[in-house]
């Protein structure tokens, strides 16, 4: 089959690999029709972890099963699914608690709780920018989608990480109707942070970026654009809240955020976040943060630690929620707000590619290039 495969930093490329098979009794086979470029997938292409060469990326699938092992009762052959980023058994302990990312099962570093598709220390598995897709407990893993599917890929496909993370980041801020809430990072999960808010009944939602392509897309669903480049967002939001800051903040930017003049900062939206954030207000982040990072150009960071403004943090009575996204605990509901129209979270879409021009599609989203802004790959060549 073709696939996108890791050879090293800033280098992919469309490879013949062997099939993706069935492999268990419990598997299933996935046509990939859509998967999409992720900004998590930016961390690994950038050769900022420890992801081998040879590995298939993507996490972000959705397509038509064509063959399921022999003990998977729910799943048919002919179904369109999308499948969480997460790969989870669905019986292990924290499977039972509704924490699917952390799942016991799936990775077998003992180390590590919590696997996924083409992702560096997540396990084995390789990624859906292919071809074709094994899903593990094929049963647990595939969410089926109404038929209206194969129309709206590009509305569905969302489910598989950042419709469901950008709601969680909203979750882990505790978001309640008609507060304020403030969104560092307008990429595709701060848009989708925004997009849940919008629905949460935020009544002021601020997205900090400096991109205005991105920023333009926030303001088209009602959001506050606060431009970083020209002013402190920290001001910005105080101006706007009456000096109070927001009730609540999202941290949608990870640990390579930059400031406006391009310098690296992993603490950066962390600190801005307190700064920004009323007092006894809360903050969910979902940017990815990791261990370890030896090409950090922070020391602290290199080891995995920010220096973190805790001391006005605790001063503020302020609270702190975060984690990779558990999206079956979303997928299902979020898919109703799709199905019902009344979320259509492919606004974001800038760009629609075949497979082939998947490197392509890399680079200029790694560049933050002005129009792409989220990018879907189609490996079956439909669009």
């Amino acid at each position: 089959m073709k696939a996108l495969v890791y050879e090293g930093p800033k280098t992919v490329s469309v490879e013949d690999v062997p099939d993706a098979r069935i492999e268990r009794p419990t598997d299933v086979l996935v046509k990939i029709t859509t998967t999409n470029i992720c900004g998590s997938d930016l961390h690994m292409y950038e050769g900022r972890t420890d992801m081998e060469t040879g590995r298939v990326l993507g996490h972000e699938n959705m397509g038509e099963v064509i063959a399921v092992g022999e003990a998977v009762d729910r799943v048919k052959v002919g179904d369109m699914v999308c499948m969480p980023f997460n790969i989870a058994c669905g019986f292990c302990e924290n499977c039972d608690k509704g924490l699917t990312a952390f799942c016991l099962t799936a990775n077998p570093d003992p180390g590590m709780a919590g696997a996924a598709y083409g992702f560096a220390d997540m396990g084995p598995y390789n990624g859906g920018q292919a071809e074709l897709l094994r899903v593990p407990w094929g049963d647990v893993n595939c969410l089926i989608l109404p038929p209206e599917a194969r129309e709206r890929q590009t509305d569905y496909v969302m489910l598989s990480d950042i419709f469901p993370t950008g709601w969680h980041a909203t979750e882990l801020a505790h978001l309640r109707p008609g507060e304020t809430v403030v969104i560092f990072g307008a990429g595709p999960v701060g848009l989708m942070a925004a997009l849940s808010a919008t629905l949460k009944s935020a009544s002021k939602i601020f997205v900090v970026d400096r991109h205005p392509d991105r920023l333009a897309l926030a303001e088209q669903i009602g959001a506050i654009p606060i431009d970083d480049s020209k002013a402190s967002p920290i001001d910005q939001i105080m101006e706007q809240t009456d000096g109070m800051g927001a009730d609540r903040g999202c941290e949608c930017v990870g640990y390579q955020a930059h400031d406006p003049q391009g310098h690296e900062h992993p603490n950066m939206t962390l600190n801005n976040l307190v700064k920004s954030v009323r007092f006894t207000g809360s903050i969910g982040v979902v940017g990815v943060f990791v261990p370890q990072d030896p090409q950090s150009p922070d020391p602290l960071y290199k080891e995995g630690e920010v220096a973190f403004d805790y001391g006005l943090f605790w001063f503020k009575g302020q609270s702190i929620g975060n984690g990779q996204c558990n999206v079956k605990a979303y997928n299902r509901e979020l898919m109703h707000l799709i199905q019902t129209g009344k979320a259509k979270p492919s606004w974001i879409v800038s760009h629609e590619l075949p497979l082939d021009q998947a490197p392509d599609g890399y680079e200029h989203f790694d560049r933050r290039d002005d129009g792409w802004t989220k990018v879907v790959l189609h490996p079956d060549g439909a669009r």
